[in-house]
């Protein structure tokens, strides 16, 4: 127990450690938090619960000196009842003890070898519930197998009408019986399209009961990928007419089948979904993200193109989950597990519940294609395949689970384990994982011949930004060359490995077979992707529609084979005042498949100046790019990364700030390892604990908003080129809703 000059001041998310950038020494060990609660009079007959949402490892919570609970694992949530236990007029001493370190029964594995990091702390948030003794229960204290709290089901779908099931877990800890009334009312943009009231329902003293509802919706705005329609559903619990208590669930109309070739059928539609793995990590604070720092992930990924993410390889955040169901990403939601597994009963127990509690807390979002109940690259033996497969029947029934061996009802496949041994499915196929392993550890994937000349570091797809356009490109290449051979495969899906740079944990360096860097700035092979997605998919939510994108730097050096991304029909490729070429999409062994090859101009020889790219469809502009050659280092440019989401205040938020070298003409300059320092202003904290250095002309800053933008700014300055950028003013962002 720390002692009383030990405490810090903090506020969540928190994590206990900041992080360098390259975290090869993961702090782990005990962690103690502790908060007063008052008691407040109007609590009196109620019931008082605390659910954490997120506390890693394993907790140990004690009120008032007394024990009164502990949980094992650190993704998902788990909550406690208080009533009892809190003392009536006074102040009672809520204290929460943490450890991190390595749990043979949580797992995943040691960290010393697990090539991700699992951080620490109370990273997510911890809320105190009180509610009247007549209750629509907690779903993770109510522990009820497919029920607790509210579950929404969809047992009929159609463009014409829809039926959803809803069911109402209400707890009654009166000492007499009650006949409450549950009232359901479904919202479309404020608009109520469907209601139901029960009759009145009689709970005898110290009962519990599901109550069965059922609305009928015509002509339902179906959620799908490329239109997510979202409803609210308000649930009204009343006792003698007054309102105890109210609850809203956002949902998603929409059905999920398979037809007799496998093909993924959303609402009777066939859809191949393209998409991306993601570890939820950031710089320096780990998981201890906010909600809008979340969402600003999801916004990247949706922009990137992808409709799909596997969260890997956890359960990730409630707030990422919430902006899946509202951008259109299908998820597969995915409980701990990378190559550890255990016959003791206790490992086997631990996993089983975390498969129903994370089907518990995530049942109701409509962005849940499965449920990955199965320990990743994992040796499980088939009973226990069996009774993981069974939970998640048992939790949701109907629901499909997933898992990399056969005995799911979806089978997850990496590229690498199709290329050691391949077999036709005959089920639903995912390529779980591609485009990084196969290119680091088998000597380019499918490409051994043609790119034996390249260096083990040249032909691999991890690549900072910092190792420049000639690797970047092939980074961009194997992306191609793989995605390419997974349309060949029967497979519904696809998860390029993965999304955003992230520290391996044991490593001396940082896993970089992201298209975005650690600190979401994107690579060439972000404008790949960007450019497989359909030009008729246009939304305000995310970047969309035509787009073209020069994968060069146009200076001394570059390829004159220059490559331009675009999901346009025809692209003309201009040097200065002269038309290099029009052309079509290229064709040849990495493209027959893809729904938009790139484009290839052979430019003879490298002349200072800009290249510009004119994209066509129907022979009608549609988008545009151009890359000048720099010149030198003449200012310091300062921009705010809001992705869709300006700068929240009061709840830790945190935003990256980026610092780029441009010349005179406001051309990028792309130089590595130049000293950035930063000047911040007002209630923001800068988060990087070390000096800041450019990569590819660009340096990134974590900034965590306080209580106040007011007089919030942020300028940067440069010892070696003696420049200062003009100031950023965080209110101004915030105000405008500006987006990046």
């Amino acid at each position: 127990m720390p002692q009383s000059a030990d405490w810090q001041p903090v506020s969540l998310p928190h994590t206990p450690q900041i992080e360098p950038m390259l975290v090869n020494n993961q702090w782990q060990g005990i962690a103690w938090y502790q908060k007063t609660l008052s008691w407040q009079a109007d609590w009196q007959d109620k019931a008082v619960l605390l659910r954490f949402e997120a506390a890693m490892n394993v907790a140990e919570v004690f009120l008032n000196g007394e024990q009164i609970g502990h949980h094992l694992g650190g993704y998902l949530p788990f909550t406690l009842d208080l009533t009892e236990k809190l003392v009536p007029g006074g102040d009672n001493l809520l204290q929460v003890k943490l450890d991190n370190r390595d749990n043979p029964v949580t797992g995943p594995k040691p960290l010393a070898q697990l090539d991700f990091n699992t951080y620490g702390g109370l990273y997510r948030d911890v809320n105190l519930l009180v509610k009247d003794a007549l209750h629509i229960s907690d779903e993770m204290l109510a522990n009820e197998t497919a029920g607790g709290g509210i579950f929404v089901t969809y047992p009929q779908v159609s463009a014409e009408q829809a039926t959803l099931n809803i069911q109402t877990h209400l707890v009654n800890r009166y000492s007499e019986s009650q006949q409450p009334v549950l009232q359901q009312q479904l919202y479309y943009q404020d608009q109520l399209v469907a209601e139901v009231s029960s009759d009145t329902t009689h709970l005898t003293a110290g009962s519990a009961a599901h109550i069965q509802q059922q609305l009928i919706v015509h002509e339902p705005k179906l959620w799908h990928p490329a239109s997510p329609h979202l409803y609210q559903l308000r649930t009204s619990l009343y006792l003698d007419g007054k309102l105890l208590q109210q609850q809203h669930t956002r949902l998603g109309i929409r059905s999920f089948a398979f037809n007799a070739q496998h093909q993924l059928l959303i609402n009777g539609e066939v859809t191949f979904l393209r998409g991306v793995n993601r570890h939820q990590e950031y710089p320096h604070v780990g998981y201890a993200t906010s909600a809008a720092a979340d969402y600003r992930d999801a916004v990247k990924i949706k922009s990137a193109g992808f409709d799909y993410v596997r969260l890997s390889h956890y359960p990730h955040s409630p707030a990422f989950m919430a902006a899946a169901d509202e951008l259109g990403l299908m998820l597969i939601d995915a409980i701990p597990g990378w190559q550890y597994y255990s016959a003791e009963p206790a490992f086997e127990q631990q996993i089983v519940q975390t498969c129903r509690d994370m089907i518990r807390r995530d049942r109701n979002h409509a962005s849940v294609l499965a449920w990955e109940c199965s320990l990743n690259e994992s040796d499980m033996p088939d009973n226990f395949i069996a009774t993981l497969h069974n939970t998640v029947k048992q939790e949701y029934p109907g629901a499909y689970s997933a898992g990399w061996q056969h005995g799911f009802d979806m089978y997850l496949q990496a590229r690498q384990h199709r290329q050691m041994h391949y077999e036709t499915p005959t089920q639903p196929y995912n390529v779980s994982e591609y485009g990084d392993w196969e290119y680091y550890a088998q000597n380019a994937g499918l490409q051994q011949d043609s790119w034996a000349d390249l260096k083990e570091e040249e032909r691999t797809s991890r690549q900072l930004l910092r190792h420049g356009e000639a690797r970047l490109l092939q980074q961009a290449l194997n992306l191609q060359e793989a995605h390419n051979d997974n349309l060949t495969t029967p497979a519904f899906a696809d998860g390029y490995w993965v999304m955003f740079d992230y520290n391996r944990g044991y490593a001396d360096d940082l896993e970089a077979s992201g298209i975005m860097s650690l600190y979401r700035l994107p690579k060439y092979s972000y404008y790949f992707f960007q450019s497989q997605r359909s030009a008729k998919q246009i939304s305000d939510n995310y970047a969309s529609g035509p787009m073209v994108h020069i994968a060069s730097e146009w200076r001394e050096g570059s390829s004159t084979k220059v490559r331009v991304f675009s999901n346009a029909d025809e692209v003309e490729l201009w040097l200065n005042d002269t038309m290099i070429a029009r052309q079509k999409p290229a064709t040849g062994p990495f493209a027959t498949h893809l729904p938009h090859p790139p484009f290839e101009f052979d430019v003879k020889q490298f002349t200072p100046g800009t290249l510009s790219a004119k994209a066509f469809i129907n022979n009608q502009p549609v988008a545009q790019h151009s890359v000048t050659t720099p010149g030198d280092v003449a200012a310091l440019r300062i921009t705010l990364d809001s992705s869709g989401m300006a700068p929240q205040t009061g709840v830790n938020d945190l935003v990256f700030v980026y610092a780029e070298l441009t010349d005179s003409r406001g051309n990028l300059v792309p130089l590595n390892d130049k000293l950035i320092k930063f000047s911040l202003a007002g209630d923001i904290h800068l988060v990087n604990p070390e000096p800041v250095l450019t990569e590819q002309g660009k340096a990134a800053i974590l900034v965590r908003i306080g209580d106040s933008l007011q007089g919030a700014a942020i300028s940067a300055y440069s010892d070696d080129f003696n420049i200062v950028s003009s100031e950023l003013a965080l209110a101004a962002k915030a105000a405008s809703g500006e987006t990046k």
